[in-house]
C-alpha cells in the first residue's frame, strides 16, 4: 500500500505514448526552473563578492570559471551520455542494460573528477598562470580555488543525477537538485561574504557546501526513491572492466558535444580574460566578468531545452518512431529561439541595472562593462537555435555532426574572432567575437544541413 501510494505521488511521464507538446511542457517548466536556479548558484557568488568584496576578486573568480566549466563539462558529457544509452535502452525493454550503464556513468566520472581535482591542487600555480592570472590578482584566486575543489566532485553526482533522476521520469525532483542548492548557495553566500567577512574564500566554500548537499540529495532519491534506475555493485573482473570500458566509451561519443559546449565557455573565458586584461587591464577583466556571469543564465535556460528534447527524442528514435522526434525537434527549436529573443531583448535593455548588481556605478569597469553588455547580448538568439540544433543531434546519435558543431562555435572560429576583431574595432571588437561566433556555425549548419529547420 505504501509503495502504491509513494508511486502516485510521483511524476506520471510516457515518453513513447503522451502527446509531444504537453510531455515537453511537463519536462521543460520543471528544468527550466532547475536551471534558472543552477544560473543563480553562479551569479550570486559574483553578486556578492563584486559588492563584498571588490572588482578584484570578480575578476579572480572570472580567471578560476574554467575549472567550473572543465567540471561541468565532464558532467554533461557523462550525464547526456548515459541518458541518451541508457533512453535507447529503456526503450527496448532493457532496463539492466540501462543500470549498469548509469552506475559506470557515476563511478567513472566521479574518479575522472578526483584525479583533476587532485592535480589542480597539487599544481594550482601553473594552472591559475594559463588561465590568465596576474600577479595582484593571484592571492585571491588561490582563496577561491581551494575553497571549491570538493565542490567540483559533488557537482559531478549532482549533474549526472540530474539527468538519471529525469529519465526516471521525475523531473520535479530534478529540478529540486538545482532549486534547492541555489537557494542555499545564496543564503550561505551572503553570510559569509557579509557578517562573517570571509572575503572571496567564504563565497567557495558557501559552493561547496551547495553542491554537497545536491550530491546527498541524488544518493538519496537512487537508494530510497527510484522507480526503474539502480546503482548495480560493479565488478572488477577483466571482462568487467573491459565491458565498462566499452560502455563509457559509447557514451562519451554520445555526449562528448556536450562537453565540447562547456569547454567552448571555457575558452571564452580563456581567451577572454586574455585579450581584455591585455587591452583594458584588471578593469576590462572585471567587466568581462559581467558578460561571463550573465551567459550562463542564458544556457541554462536554452539547455534547459535541449535536455528537456532530450528523453524524448532519445526514447522515440530507439523505438523507430520518427513522427515523434521530429515534433519534439520542432517543438525544442521554437522555444529555444523565442528564448533567445527574449534574452537578448532583457540583456539589451537592462545593461544598467544589472551590470550595477556587480559592479560599484562609476568605476571605470562599470562604464567598461555597460558599453559592451548590448553588444554582447546578440549571441543569445544564435545561441539558442544552435543548442538546440546540436541536442537533436546527440539525441539521434548524429555524434560526429554535432562535435564539429561544437568545434566551430568553441575554438575554430571564437578565438580567431577574438584575436581579429580588436584589430578592427576596438573596444566593440573584443564584445561582438562572442555574437559573430554564433552567428557563423548557424550559417555553418543551415549551409551543411540545409533541411534541419524544415523537419
Amino acid at each position: 500500500m505504501a509503495k502504491k501510494i509513494k508511486d502516485k505521488k510521483r511524476d506520471s511521464i510516457d515518453f513513447g505514448k503522451s502527446r509531444i507538446d504537453p510531455l515537453f511542457n511537463s519536462i521543460f517548466y520543471p528544468t527550466l526552473l532547475s536551471m534558472v536556479f543552477a544560473s543563480f548558484f553562479t551569479v550570486a557568488d559574483g553578486i556578492f563578492v563584486g559588492q563584498g568584496v571588490g572588482s578584484n576578486a570578480l575578476a579572480a573568480i572570472n580567471i578560476v570559471s574554467p575549472l567550473f566549466l572543465i567540471t561541468t563539462g565532464t558532467a554533461l558529457m557523462f550525464g547526456v551520455g548515459v541518458s541518451v544509452v541508457a533512453s535507447i535502452h529503456l526503450a527496448q525493454g532493457n532496463n539492466k542494460a540501462a543500470n549498469i550503464n548509469i552506475t559506470q556513468a557515476f563511478h567513472v566520472a566521479t574518479l575522472l573528477m578526483v584525479i583533476i581535482a587532485v592535480t589542480v591542487y597539487f599544481f594550482r600555480i601553473p594552472f591559475l598562470r594559463l588561465m590568465g592570472s596576474s600577479d595582484a590578482l593571484l592571492p585571491l584566486c588561490q582563496d577561491y580555488l581551494l575553497t571549491i575543489l570538493p565542490g567540483c566532485i559533488c557537482i559531478i553526482i549532482q549533474m549526472i543525477g540530474t539527468f538519471v533522476i529525469r529519465l526516471d521520469g521525475s523531473p520535479k525532483f530534478a529540478a529540486s537538485l538545482e532549486i534547492f542548492p541555489g537557494l542555499l548557495n545564496i543564503f550561505l553566500d551572503w553570510l559569509f561574504v557579509f557578517p562573517m567577512q570571509m572575503g572571496i574564500a567564504g563565497s567557495g566554500i558557501a559552493s561547496s557546501i551547495s553542491c554537497a548537499a545536491a550530491a546527498v540529495m541524488v544518493i538519496w532519491y537512487l537508494f530510497f526513491l527510484a522507480r526503474t534506475v539502480r546503482i548495480f555493485r560493479l565488478k572488477l573482473s577483466i571482462t568487467s572492466l573491459y565491458l565498462t570500458a566499452r560502455n563509457v566509451g559509447y557514451m562519451v561519443r554520445s555526449g562528448f558535444s556536450s562537453m565540447l559546449g562547456e569547454l567552448a565557455m571555457s575558452t571564452m573565458l580563456l581567451t577572454g580574460n586574455y585579450i581584455f586584461i591585455r587591452e583594458l587591464g584588471e578593469d576590462g577583466v572585471a567587466a568581462f566578468s559581467v558578460a561571463c556571469y550573465l551567459y550562463p543564465i542564458v544556457f541554462m535556460v536554452n539547455n534547459a531545452v535541449a535536455q528537456s528534447a532530450q528523453p524524448i527524442i532519445s526514447f522515440n528514435y530507439g523505438a523507430g518512431n520518427r513522427y515523434r522526434v521530429r515534433r519534439a525537434f520542432r517543438v525544442s527549436l521554437s522555444t529555444a529561439t523565442i528564448c533567445g529573443v527574449l534574452a537578448t531583448t532583457f540583456l539589451t535593455l537592462f545593461a544598467k541595472p544589472l551590470v550595477g548588481l556587480f559592479l560599484q556605478a562609476g568605476t571605470n569597469a562599470y562604464e567598461v562593462a555597460i558599453a559592451g553588455l548590448p553588444l554582447f547580448a546578440y549571441s543569445a538568439i544564435f545561441f539558442a537555435m544552435n543548442v538546440a540544433i546540436i541536442g537533436y543531434y546527440q539525441s539521434t546519435e548524429q555524434n560526429m555532426r554535432a562535435t564539429l558543431c561544437m568545434l566551430f562555435r568553441g575554438l575554430i572560429f571564437l578565438v580567431p574572432a577574438f584575436i581579429t576583431m580588436p584589430m578592427f574595432i576596438s573596444p566593440q571588437g573584443m564584445w561582438l567575437a562572442v555574437p559573430v561566433t554564433e552567428c557563423m556555425t548557424l550559417g555553418v549548419i543551415l549551409l551543411t544541413d540545409k533541411g534541419i529547420i524544415s523537419r
